[in-house]
């Protein structure tokens, strides 16, 4: 099993953070590397949606089915995905940090299937690779939700 922690402060108050990060439709403007996204259940976004997502990883487009597993407006929601012989699941907290609002996403794999567990040793790499992706992907959010400040 990998995992990786990223975290970043955004100047913007919880709610709007909240309400951005878990805004599916207006992903592909906000975040380069997310090409299209279609939310495959009806209603409000919330436990159980399901989406798919088209970004660009490693310099290839990349279809991924997510769901929303947990749910819980403005703390946390964690959506999972299984592919290519892997299990993955991303977390992010919200919370209230010096006027504005601390994110933190926690990613993490696990192999299932017998190819999957072979490549597990290219861990580190996909680890350090995902690291820098986040990093790029909270950044272009943290800038759409500065932006929107009142004056």
């Amino acid at each position: 099993m990998g995992m990786i922690t990223v975290s970043k402060i955004i100047d913007a108050p919880l709610d709007r953070v909240f309400e951005v990060f878990t805004d599916l439709p207006g992903a592909p403007g906000r975040v380069s590397a997310i090409m299209k996204l279609e939310v495959l259940t009806d209603g409000p976004i919330g436990m159980g949606t399901r989406f798919r997502e088209t970004r660009v990883m490693f310099k290839k487009e990349a279809t991924e089915t997510m769901e929303f597993i947990d749910f819980d407006p403005p703390r946390s929601y964690t959506v999972e995905a299984n592919s290519c012989g892997c299990h993955y699941e991303t977390s992010f907290r919200f919370e209230p940090h010096d006027g504005g609002t601390k994110v933190t996403a926690v990613f993490s794999w696990q192999a299932r299937s017998f190819m999957a567990k072979l490549m597990s040793p290219l861990g580190k790499l996909m680890g350090s690779m995902c690291i820098k992706a986040f990093n790029k992907d909270l950044g272009e959010l943290k800038a759409h939700c500065e932006q929107l400040q009142p004056a």
